[in-house]
């Protein structure tokens, strides 16, 4: 039988409302109550130095302790990437392959397929960003990579799938026709269009035929005009789309993020992502992705012609960002990084939030909002993955 744990910090935030002088309860990985401190019974009780909150869930992660995904597209790559972020709050991650071969893509799926059957902490499922995208939109990836989907790659998904606990995919609507988003969404995978030039109209019929989200909002992607809304209008005029949201102040200027914040309609949310590279968590000054350069600098990552290639950041940077230089509330920051991308991927019953049936994926959050250790299935992270953290958290 499972031991009852029960977890008592300084304040519980639930993904709604705070409380104080209330215990989490948890019994084999999942949240079964809140209760008041002096009601713990006779579960095991830890006392934690901060407050307790959602763990992070970050959907768009291209590497992180010196793994880059496209580099090495294998379960240590991934295990890597996940401990990596842990120590900054992150629960739960998408490892993503930019836009590569088709024997790379292959690679990433069996890796994720394997992962996912060795139980890798932290492991949410792949994130296959490209190859089906716009090259008058491809930012950093190469484009002599980028390709209109075929069947083969069609087939690759679809088998992928039930193999893997999520699959998202970023596509352009102006290169992914209808008839084959219909054909991915039916098979459970998520659609997200970006590295797209779509027209608001395209952007319409993608939606109708199942994509669901927008990928880095903003970033490489036809912007609003005052005749043509684009992928940018689209994804705010539409309730039915969600959009990841890089928050570092250099992706998008922090005018335009609170605008868009209040533009957004509902129930489709802005949520927030890194796009982190295997930069973070080194003290590296450069990196190579696709064979080519990136330089880290001035808290930005380049391409020696300027271009942005994936972020510096991690996701409680992103949260600090949003509350303390945005001005929003702490709460609606942690359900940016925590219930909304859980609801992108429809998996809101049981993650980004800390009500009974969740899984208790938690961070602890000290007066500054700096992590002071990350709970996953109830199980600090300084136990599931070992040596990597050794020393990172003051427990």
């Amino acid at each position: 039988m499972a031991t009852r744990q029960a977890f008592l910090g300084s304040a519980l935030f639930d993904g709604e409302r705070w409380h104080t002088h209330t215990a989490l309860l948890v019994e084999a990985g999942q949240v079964v109550g809140l209760v008041p401190e002096t009601d713990t019974g006779t579960a095991e009780l830890t006392r934690l130095p901060g407050r307790i909150v959602p763990g992070f869930i970050d959907l768009q992660v291209n590497g992180g302790g010196g793994a880059l995904f496209n580099l090495t597209p294998d379960v240590e790559a991934i295990r890597t990437i996940t401990s990596a972020f842990a120590p900054f709050g992150t629960t739960l991650c998408l490892p993503t392959l930019i836009t590569d071969t088709p024997e790379r893509t292959d690679a990433a799926l069996r890796a994720g397929i394997a992962a996912h059957k060795a139980g890798v902490p932290g492991f949410l499922g792949l994130h296959l960003e490209g190859p089906h995208l716009a090259v008058s939109r491809k930012g950093a990836h190469e484009p002599a990579l980028i390709r209109p989907m075929d069947e083969s790659d069609m087939a690759r998904l679809i088998a992928a799938r039930p193999h893997l606990p999520a699959l998202l995919i970023t596509v352009a609507a102006e290169t992914v026709p209808p008839a084959q988003i219909a054909r991915l969404t039916a098979a459970g995978i998520v659609v997200s269009i970006g590295h797209s030039d779509a027209s608001f109209v395209q952007m319409r019929a993608a939606e109708a035929a199942g994509a669901s989200m927008v990928t880095h909002l903003f970033n490489a992607q036809s912007q609003m005009s005052n005749r043509e809304p684009g992928v940018v209008g689209a994804a705010l005029d539409s309730g039915g789309l969600s959009a990841g949201l890089i928050a570092d102040g250099i992706h998008v200027a922090p005018a335009t993020m609170g605008v868009a914040l209040r533009a957004k309609r509902g129930p489709g949310r802005i949520f927030l992502v890194t796009d982190a590279m295997s930069i973070t968590g080194t003290d590296w000054t450069e990196f190579t992705l696709t064979g080519r350069t990136v330089y880290r600098r001035d808290g930005a990552l380049r391409l020696a012609d300027g271009t942005l290639a994936g972020a510096d950041l991690t996701m409680i940077d992103a949260v600090r960002f949003v509350h303390e230089t945005l001005g929003l509330p702490l709460e609606e920051a942690l359900r940016m990084a925590s219930l909304y991308p859980a609801e992108a991927l429809g998996l809101e019953k049981t993650h980004g939030h800390l009500g009974p049936g969740a899984r208790a994926d938690f961070v602890v959050l000290d007066a500054n909002l700096q992590p002071r250790g990350t709970w996953i299935g109830g199980v600090t992270c300084s136990r599931l993955i070992g040596p990597f953290l050794s020393g990172l958290f003051q427990l």
